[in-house]
């Protein structure tokens, strides 16, 4: 009787090892950007379409910024000297602007998505 179990047990786990798609063991992209003198470094990113993807924001200044994009439906103060994470996609095709609340004229950037 416990053969019989752990075969079936085994056979449960070799069936979802098979059956799970290889993309969930995927790491999700990281892309890096900065906040300094109230730029974004870079301006422009580029990410695939349709995939997930982390954004790291490193803010360089003294006083705080708000990352803000209308089109990505995202916004997260990042305080002067630390570093936030925003997740964003899957996305399709497009440019998607974002740009600093507290310093809207010099703080501005786009995703582009290919």
């Amino acid at each position: 009787m416990l053969n019989n179990k752990r075969h079936q047990l085994l056979s449960r786990v070799l069936f979802l090892l098979v059956t799970i798609s290889p993309s969930c063991f995927a790491a999700t992209p990281i892309i890096e950007i900065e906040i300094r003198n109230h730029l974004f470094f870079p301006d422009t990113i580029e990410i695939p379409a349709d995939t997930k993807v982390k954004l790291k924001i490193f803010n360089r200044d003294n006083g705080s910024e708000e990352f803000e994009s209308y089109e990505l439906n995202r916004e997260k103060i990042i305080p002067g000297r630390s570093q936030g994470t925003i997740f964003i996609g899957p996305l399709r095709p497009g440019e998607y602007p974002f740009f600093g609340e507290f310093f809207p004229k010099t703080a501005q950037g786009k995703v582009i998505v290919k």
